[in-house]
């Protein structure tokens, strides 16, 4: 059974950090591009940020480019979404995902409020 689980999410100040994390099993985790994406209330979820097999190779949304990173630990099975100088636009739940899989996790909520 393959499971995809986030954790990391939490309320954030405008302008801080937050580090989101992926733990995945029951997959080939180092066969997959990983990727995150986010939904907020009353808006279709999108892409954020995409990491390929190769982890050098990302892709990034033009509006979190420069202030997120994604990375990958392919031994722990675990992608990573680093998080900085967060705007309350990045309000949203954040999802983890194996890209052109079916697999998705269940969702770790962000909120960024003063």
């Amino acid at each position: 059974q393959v499971q995809l689980v986030e954790s990391g999410g939490g309320l954030v100040q405008p302008g801080g950090s937050l580090k989101l994390s992926c733990a995945a099993s029951g997959l080939p985790f180092s066969l997959y591009a990983m990727s995150w994406y986010r939904q907020a209330p009353g808006k279709e979820r999108e892409l954020v940020a995409d990491i390929d097999k190769n982890p050098d190779i990302t892709t990034y949304a033009p509006s979190v480019k420069g202030r997120f990173t994604i990375s990958r630990d392919n031994d722990k099975k675990e992608v990573y979404l680093q998080m900085n100088s967060l705007e309350s636009e990045d309000t949203a739940v954040y999802y983890c995902h194996g890209s052109g899989s079916p697999y998705w996790g269940q969702g770790t909520q962000v909120t960024v409020s003063s």
